[in-house]
């Protein structure tokens, strides 16, 4: 493995375990890698109680318990135990199906410190459409356990074209659960969201009503909820900072052990990302190619190598970069400064012409295993 100064390697300060991709959800929004059938020898117990102590030595704080559905993992109650004695502050992000009360109570008592529950929007019928399953009702209970058993209230919804209309409502289910948090995630197109990108994708008209009605909330209920209201890349300018810098803040970890500077960043080719079962994860980190690739500046071309925005930043998302101009290494096309800003401007105005009617009757690929084995190669 190729080594890197500590400098350009800062530490891994997020931990996000990914400890299945099995799920009882087929979200056509998901971002799981298409070929989820590949990841069916998940790490056992002692192999992730080994990484977080691995990653809580090297400095990681911050743990997400992900997937998948991280519910189906009966170790999970162990886990998030040892998470606690090692000094983690512990989140759960799930969908909330394969919880009960009893359930929420044990993780309290293990030491979690924080559930994030995931909705598909605020109507029964259209909730239980996208998700592939009902589970309106029971999301809606398990929202209510998470309060009763103290924790701060922190609900999730995925927008984009199917549900943005219903951004108002959505927004008033969240009030009425009496959330702290609520995060209106619009889809970034990764995974399966890229596959149904031209359903998925709202209209810029639809994006500016949803964001003032957003802002309207924000300020009406500043005192009560923290209303976090996230535009899609593909309608900025400027590009995110995406994971601060590859490499440098955030470690993903995937259920068969693969170590990821991002959790798309199995998309992108020619990279050869080290597993835990092999390597430690001190190892990986500071020495491993893959972390090492987008570290720094001198992998950068122009624009990106003489912009005076690099240290803000990084360039942009590598895996978007990738999707949209078949190099990696571009410039991410979200920037107004990138030589591919216009190819991505215009496939905007593509999906932006096509009626509600015309993006509705695109048939949508939803995330499961008979769709993910289309993708094996």
């Amino acid at each position: 493995m190729a080594g890197s100064a500590p400098e350009l390697s800062g530490r891994p300060l997020w931990l996000l375990a990914e400890l299945t991709y099995r799920c009882p959800l087929q979200c056509p929004y998901c971002s799981n890698p298409l070929d989820i059938a590949r990841y069916d020898r998940e790490l056992d117990t002692d192999d992730w109680l080994r990484v977080l102590r691995e990653a809580r030595e090297l400095g990681a704080m911050q743990l997400g318990f992900s997937g998948g559905e991280p519910l189906v993992r009966r170790d999970l109650e162990t886990l998030i135990g040892e998470a606690r004695r090692l000094g983690y502050y512990s989140n759960l992000i799930t969908s909330g199906v394969g919880m009960d009360g009893d359930r929420v109570a044990r993780f309290k008592a293990a030491g979690l410190d924080h559930i994030q529950i995931s909705f598909q929007a605020s109507d029964e019928t259209l909730n239980d459409f996208l998700g592939g399953t009902r589970t309106f009702q029971h999301k809606l209970d398990m929202a209510r356990a998470v309060k009763a058993q103290g924790y701060p209230m922190v609900l999730n919804v995925v927008i984009h074209r199917r549900n943005i209309e219903h951004i108002e409502d959505i927004i008033r289910m969240t009030i009425e659960l009496e959330a702290d948090y609520v995060e209106l995630a619009s889809t970034q197109y990764y995974g399966w969201s890229r596959v149904n990108l031209d359903a998925l994708l709202p209209t810029r008209a639809q994006l500016e009503r949803a964001e003032a009605i957003a802002h309207d909330y924000q300020a009406r209920y500043r005192d009560r909820t923290k209303i976090i209201y996230v535009v899609p890349d593909y309608f900025e300018d400027r590009p995110k900072a995406c994971m601060n810098g590859w490499g440098s803040i955030f470690l993903t970890i995937a259920p068969d052990g693969s170590a990821l500077p991002c959790h798309a960043a199995t998309s992108l080719p020619g990279i050869s990302f080290p597993n835990v079962r092999d390597h430690s994860v001190r190892e990986i980190w500071y020495e491993s190619e893959a972390f090492n690739h987008f570290r720094g500046f001198d992998w950068m071309a122009e624009p990106c190598r003489s912009c005076p925005e690099k240290t803000r930043d990084f360039g942009g998302c590598r895996c978007q970069a990738y999707l949209l101009t078949g190099d990696a290494a571009n410039a991410d096309p979200v920037c107004g400064k990138s030589p591919h800003h216009d190819r991505l401007v215009a496939e905007v105005e593509r999906i932006d012409a096509l009626s509600d009617a015309n993006a509705a009757a695109r048939p949508l690929v939803f995330r499961n295993m008979p769709n993910s084995r289309k993708f094996l190669a």
